[in-house]
């Protein structure tokens, strides 16, 4: 059997993965059930994530990244291992592997990654920024000498970064994506219907209703929690418009990060920027109303990629094929 090359996009929520002359073969969330007594795996993946909120006393479910990083060494170690086993098969050769990683991540969290990735079976491991892969996989032509500012808005973090000439002039990561966007939901919820509702509840709200500017139609979606005064089960209704007001920090959040790139941004780049506009990738950039909402906010022309949720993959792919032997890390 030769050798596969593969793509990694570690991401807190989902982890997709390219291989060589395949394109996109998996994606999977990121969580892992353990069982308590035995630390033992039971579950990887979907399987997995349908017992979030729903798993007996001996069985923990966990996502061992949170934030962009990894929080269970461990288990990602497992996780990881499971994923490249299932888009390998049987193989005389270790795979080399390109992941993913948010811009701005400390040595030792890339460390950890490299470690995770060589312990669950590469031959050898390279790293190659976020923001950089969602820009190739938006198809953006990275190595001309313009200004193109990507914002990569995933799971646990939302990664911004300018690029010129095949290179990252200005980037910065923070942890305002997806999860926070759930926990705001979850926060909005408990305040104003004094009800309790768990991470995947929050989730499908989001999907649902989800926006950022008000939507044409208002959307009515019902919602089954716990209500804190009675302790017993409560259904109720929430609008497109309340989770909108939801949401409301996160995204001046999301628009205040751009804004301090552009600041540090040289001027002949941003004027590249307002020329082109600014790219947005990753499953947060599709609730509805992103886009349009950012660009009210910074004058400045903000849009969608196509097939946003798998830009990073693809860019990772592509990297692998300008990557030889000597350009992975040992």
């Amino acid at each position: 059997m030769f050798r596969q090359d593969i793509g990694i996009d570690l991401g807190t929520a989902t982890v997709l993965i390219f291989v060589q002359n395949k394109g996109i073969v998996l994606r999977e969330p990121a969580v892992v059930t353990i069982d308590k007594a035995t630390g033992e795996v039971v579950k990887i993946g979907k399987e997995a994530q349908e017992m979030l909120g729903r798993t007996p006393n001996s069985i923990v479910a966990i996502r061992p990244l949170r934030d962009g990083v990894i929080s269970d060494y461990h288990t990602t170690e497992k996780m990881l291992r499971h994923f490249i086993k299932r888009v390998s098969g049987f193989s005389l050769f270790r795979p080399r592997v390109v992941v993913c990683v948010p811009s701005g991540i400390t040595e030792v969290e890339n460390k950890a990654v490299m470690d995770a990735a060589y312990k669950a079976g590469a031959s050898r491991v390279q790293l190659i920024e976020e923001p950089m892969a969602a820009a190739i996989g938006a198809g953006l032509d990275v190595a001309k000498p313009i200004g193109n500012m990507v914002v990569d808005v995933g799971g646990g973090t939302t990664d911004i970064a300018v690029i010129s000439f095949g290179d990252i002039v200005v980037s910065n990561s923070v942890k305002m994506a997806g999860d926070k966007f759930d926990e705001a939901i979850i926060r909005y919820v408990r305040k104003k219907y004094n009800v309790l509702i768990g991470e995947r509840t929050a989730e499908e709200i989001k999907l649902k209703a989800g926006c950022m500017i008000p939507r044409r139609e208002r959307i009515i979606t019902s919602v089954r929690g716990r209500c804190l005064l009675t302790g017993l089960p409560k259904e109720f209704e929430i609008d497109s418009d309340k989770v909108m007001e939801s949401l409301e920090e996160c995204g001046q959040a999301v628009a205040e990060a751009i804004h301090s790139v552009l600041e540090k941004t040289p001027p002949e780049l941003v004027a590249d920027i307002y020329t082109n506009g600014i790219v947005m990738t990753g499953g947060g950039s599709l609730i509805y109303g992103f886009d349009q909402m950012l660009s009210e906010r910074l004058g400045i022309k903000v849009f969608v990629a196509d097939d946003a949720v798998s830009c990073v993959a693809k860019g990772t792919g592509e990297a692998l094929k300008h990557l030889g032997a000597a350009d992975f890390r040992s």
